[in-house]
């Protein structure tokens, strides 16, 4: 199976027409106010439209409620629930059942202790999500740029499929997966200009990066 690359925190349709036609597997939408890639369900109504049949449409929440759930599948109807919070397994388990849709945990990481979270999570998530863990006055927990030590996933094999996150780039992928050699690549700060405001030709760079990482 070939690398998974998802381009996560979308806010505008050209930005997400990029990202299509350069091949990502899956397109990232965040429902979190607190961040600048922030969009209200009914945006993203339009936004899953034009998605739909092209990649899958992963919806990021951190620590919501039932009631976002059930705007975000009324409008995005996504194909992937990221949860990027602290959520307990209990509450994945409950996503899941309430909703009938994969669901990807994150799992934020600074140091091998943070990796025990693993084995509490993979009976219940159909995939992790390593990103770096924030900072304490961080005001959202991802899209923040920074990377973690990727050798602390080196041989890393939880027996579900995993996405490496946190500070990548078009000049970093490579050496991430030739490291961690995760079956799949999430970025959001690294094609940006700013944070909230993709860079086009950044998305293009990454996808095509990624893409030649994992044919070597």
């Amino acid at each position: 199976m070939g690398l998974t690359v998802k381009i996560c925190g979308l806010k505008t349709h050209e930005a997400l027409e990029v990202a299509l036609d350069a091949g990502a597997d899956f397109v990232g939408f965040v429902f979190f106010p607190p961040s600048p890639r922030n969009v209200e369900p009914e945006a993203a109504r339009a936004l899953g439209r034009q998605a739909a049949g092209r990649a899958g449409k992963v919806a990021l929440t951190v620590d919501a409620e039932d009631a976002l759930f059930e705007q975000i599948v009324a409008t995005l109807a996504p194909d992937l629930l990221q949860l990027h919070g602290k959520e307990p397994p209990q509450r994945v388990a409950a996503v899941k059942a309430r909703f009938g849709i994969p669901v990807m945990k994150a799992i934020a990481v600074e140091a091998a202790a943070d990796l025990a979270a693993v084995d509490r999570y993979i009976a219940v998530a159909d995939r992790l999500l390593f990103d770096a863990r924030a900072p304490r006055e961080a005001t959202r927990p991802g899209g923040l740029g920074k990377p973690f030590d990727w050798q602390l996933l080196r041989a890393l094999d939880p027996g579900i499929p995993f996405m490496l996150s946190g500070g990548l780039d078009a000049g970093n992928v490579a050496q991430a997966l030739s490291i961690t050699r995760a079956p799949g690549v999430d970025v959001s700060s690294g094609v940006e200009r700013v944070p909230g405001e993709k860079d086009l030709d950044k998305i293009r760079a990454f996808v095509r990066a990624a893409r030649q990482a994992s044919s070597v």
